[in-house]
Order: structure tokens, then sequence, then C-alpha cells
């Protein structure tokens, strides 16, 4: 058997996962997912989806939208203040 009739000469050539372990500090040999630079296992493709679709969403009050609606309103309240502090002077 030649070495291009391997139908597993792909999967060798892969390029591999850059996760490394905690306990031994080595890397993972896995091939990366296409598109990724770590493998299946250590979160390529993973992860839930933001907003009203993520498992634990409650509220909406800490979410991107409502965060930037907060600052908008401490930024006005922050200059009626200082509005009232000039009339006052």
């Amino acid at each position: 058997m030649k070495g291009d009739d391997n139908p597993m000469s792909k999967a060798h050539a892969a390029p591999r996962c850059t996760a490394t372990s905690k306990r031994t500090g080595e890397r993972c040999k896995g091939p990366s997912v296409k598109g990724w630079s770590v493998c299946r296992f250590h979160g390529a493709g993973g992860g839930h989806r933001s907003g009203k679709d993520h498992p634990t969403w409650k509220h909406g009050m800490r979410s991107g939208d409502w965060t930037e609606e907060r600052q908008m309103l401490s930024e006005l309240v922050r200059e009626a203040r200082e509005i009232e502090q000039l009339l006052r002077d």
C-alpha cells in the first residue's frame, strides 16, 4: 500500500488542537475542527446563543440592549444634575 492510498493520511495531516491539559501541561493531540484552533472536545463550535435562547435567561436586565439604555439614562441624569447645579449658582 502506498502512502497516497492510505485513507487516514488526511486525518493524520490535519492541524492539531491547541488546547493544553491543566494537569500535565501537554497539548491535546486531537485534530482541530475546520475553521477553529481547537478540537470538538475543547469547544469548537460550542456554546449557547446569547439572549432569550440561552438556558439561563431570566429577565434581560443585564442584556446588551438594556445596558446601553441604562448608560444613556445615567448620562441624562448626570447632565440634568449639572444643569440643576448651574441654576442654583
